[in-house]
């Protein structure tokens, strides 16, 4: 699907709507005395700044385009009667953010009939801005990004995430004793955005988690993809939300490999 106005549109509202909810958060980032509460398990926080960027970027973008739908980690779906749904995270990693570490981020996609043609992940503590728009690339911070070059699972570094709830915990570490011995190295930074624009830009060779959300995912997987990232589902099937692997050209089939021997998929399985 090649890149047209509309996308370039979309593109444009998606980054500055990220841009001006991550500026906001940045601002708040070192305010204690948030009201925070927890939503499926006593791990899974959000706070009163998970709210008001969520407001931000939903007015941001009903000012510019009114009859769009919404699907918001907070304030859950609006319905829309022009075929474009924006997909929000409005800060991902808001343990990060509370513990007032530097890796969290504000992800919003724009679906047409259900396909994602662009997004844009900001990462303002850490000075990056990801962005991408289908059949045409990715970018950080306006120059063009690719999947790393690696060929070795040997030299790979793989990133990870974990479920909220102990039961699918325990399940997505009892994978990683079998990953270990076999790769470089494994980074949990509990930002799925994040890690899969990070294999977009070769920060990662590989990221693979059960379990997530389409908010979690929806830009970072366009991103990836843009890059020349290898996507597939954990159980071999498409990549969705609640299963991926997303890895570096060279490496992804090695890792799908041992993500197969290593029970990956077994959360889903479970669904717990």
């Amino acid at each position: 699907m090649p890149t047209t106005p509309e996308t370039s549109d979309l593109l444009a509202l998606a980054e500055r709507v990220a841009r001006d909810a991550g500026a906001m958060l940045l601002a708040g980032a070192h305010d204690l005395r948030l009201d925070v509460s927890t939503k499926s398990s006593g791990t899974d926080m959000v706070s009163e700044m998970d709210r008001a960027a969520e407001a931000l970027i939903v007015k941001g973008i009903l000012a510019a385009r009114p009859d769009d739908a919404i699907l918001g980690e907070e304030t859950g779906a609006r319905e829309g009667t022009s075929g474009v749904r924006w997909v929000i995270d409005p800060l991902d990693g808001t343990t990060n953010y509370l513990y007032r570490q530097p890796a969290w981020a504000v992800s919003v996609a724009a679906e047409v009939d259900g396909q994602v043609v662009a997004g844009a992940v900001c990462s303002p503590a850490l000075g990056d801005t990801f962005t991408a728009a289908i059949g045409a690339g990715a970018w950080c911070n306006g120059q063009p990004i690719a999947a790393s070059g690696a060929t070795d699972l040997a030299s790979a570094l793989v990133g990870t995430g974990f479920g909220y709830a102990a039961s699918r915990r325990a399940l997505q570490a009892a994978v990683l004793p079998h990953l270990l011995p076999l790769v470089r190295d494994i980074r949990r930074y509990g930002v799925a955005s994040l890690d899969l624009c990070w294999v977009a830009c070769g920060r990662l060779d590989g990221y693979f988690e059960a379990g997530g959300q389409p908010w979690d995912v929806a830009a970072g997987l366009l991103i990836a993809a843009e890059a020349g990232a290898v996507a597939s589902g954990l159980d071999g099937g498409p990549v969705a939300p609640e299963s991926v692997m997303v890895a570096a050209p060279g490496v992804a089939t090695a890792l799908f490999d041992l993500l197969v021997r290593a029970g990956a998929a077994e959360p889903l399985q479970h669904r717990v």
